[in-house]
């Protein structure tokens, strides 16, 4: 069975730092794109970034700014989001996925199979 597991998520003053990571067990994903998302109560789910399958390609969604960094350790079968500037808009469940099919690379959730169960950040002004 497979499954994602983020950590890192918390409470962080604005202007501040936080990296989630997210841990995967019953399958690797060396040829899968990871994608990080969130959602904020009321809002829809929404992208956050992506990285590709080898970590040569990034993408991001338009409100990160060049704030955030993802990267991806293979050996480890794991994907970290690098967030800093956290600001008031940030506040969300923040969610990774990981692609079931090999050397794509998405921005909507439609492309992500396996989903984790969602930290929380908080950002306190």
């Amino acid at each position: 069975q497979v499954q994602l597991v983020e950590s890192g998520g918390g409470l962080v003053q604005a202007g501040g730092s936080l990296r989630l990571s997210c841990a995967a067990s019953g399958r690797t994903f060396s040829r899968n794109a990871w994608g990080w998302f969130r959602q904020a109560p009321g809002k829809e789910r929404e992208f956050v970034g992506a990285i590709s399958w080898n970590g040569g390609r990034q993408l991001y969604g338009d409100f990160v700014k060049g704030r955030f960094t993802i990267s991806r350790d293979n050996a480890k079968t794991m994907v970290y989001l690098e967030m800093n500037r956290l600001n008031p808009e940030d506040p969300a469940v923040y969610y990774c996925a990981a692609d079931g099919t090999p050397y794509e690379l998405g921005l909507t959730a439609t492309y992500y199979d396996y989903w984790g169960q969602g930290t929380q950040v908080t950002v306190s002004t």
